[in-house]
């Protein structure tokens, strides 16, 4: 899939950020059985395959959005916990300065001796030093904590600055099936090694005005990397998150980004729900403190449907 083709440029279209006319389509949420809440089919997806046999070699996927607060690390967290009952090894990377990621999983970032800021500026640490188990048998971490904000500042005067995490990443491909990456709310170099060291990204999208009209410079800065940097990367998909069916503005941004992006919206769309917040101060994934939630089933949901646009993974 080419995304610079199939992804439309939106950064000088006013038109997107126009609260849409009523059309005689079905209302996200609203429509007659076999309708999903993006107002499309749902599609019928198989069980996911067994990961494939012989050696591994992991599939890089960026959660990435400069708007804080979309969903990003709860994705990264809830859907490698997903795919991790799928059978697949998964490792979660902490690119976030603040280390939200580490907390979700019951990792106090005030006490790491070592997390990635130590893999990206010195060779004397190796991934075995960095990288945590989780409560989750399959599910591992590499950790991060305010000490990353300086690695921004460091980079700069490096070489090939932007391929540092990369490197780092290209020495897990062969333990791991997929390696999930949450990224700081930024477009800084941080974002930029990330997009650098992905083979695809999932872009969380909260269904409010204002996360809607940032996607505007997210493809532009991805259109540049693809460009300049890592002409294979793709856009796996943009995922709705934050919804509520029951307010006229959530349906209406979701019914908006599915006519500018169209197939590449994801039909599973992540509802808001007290239990996400729960599971932060637990310390575990919804997929196992509540496992029969509509949370889980959720990211259950998109684990189908990311390994049924990934078929190698």
């Amino acid at each position: 899939m080419d995304t610079r083709a199939d992804i439309p440029r939106i950064g000088g279209d006013p038109a997107l950020f126009e609260v849409p006319a009523r059309t005689g389509l079905p209302r996200p949420g609203q429509g007659p059985d076999g309708i999903g809440p993006t107002g499309r089919p749902l599609p019928d997806l198989p069980d996911p395959r067994p990961p494939q046999a012989g050696p591994k070699n992991a599939l890089i996927i960026a959660m990435t959005n400069q708007k804080g607060g979309v969903g990003k690390t709860t994705t990264t967290i809830n859907l490698g916990a997903a795919l991790v009952e799928t059978g697949r090894r998964v490792l979660l990377v902490d690119f976030d300065p603040q280390g939200s990621l580490s907390v979700g999983l019951g990792v106090n970032p005030h006490t790491l001796d070592k997390s990635i800021y130590n893999l990206l500026l010195s060779r004397q640490y190796t991934l075995d030093d960095v990288i945590a188990p989780t409560n989750v048998e399959g599910l591992d971490i590499l950790p991060s904590n305010i000490d990353l904000s300086a690695a921004e500042v460091q980079l700069v005067s490096e070489v090939a600055r932007e391929q540092t995490l990369l490197r780092v990443l290209d020495k897990a491909r062969d333990r791991y099936d997929i390696i999930l990456i949450d990224c700081a709310p930024s477009l800084g170099l941080l974002t930029v090694n990330a997009l650098t060291a992905s083979d695809k990204v999932i872009i969380p999208l909260e269904c409010e005005f204002f996360a809607l009209r940032g996607v505007a410079l997210l493809t532009d800065t991805i259109g540049k990397v693809q460009d300049r940097l890592n002409p294979n990367l793709e856009i796996l998909g943009i995922l709705g998150t934050m919804y509520d069916a029951r307010t006229l503005h959530s349906r209406e941004v979701l019914e908006r980004v599915v006519q500018a992006f169209g197939e590449t919206v994801f039909h599973t769309v992540i509802r808001r729900t007290i239990k996400f917040p729960e599971t932060t101060v637990a310390g575990e994934p919804i997929t196992t403190y509540s496992p029969n939630s509509p949370g889980a089933t959720a990211y259950r949901a998109l684990a189908r449907e990311v390994l049924a646009r990934c078929p190698g993974a």
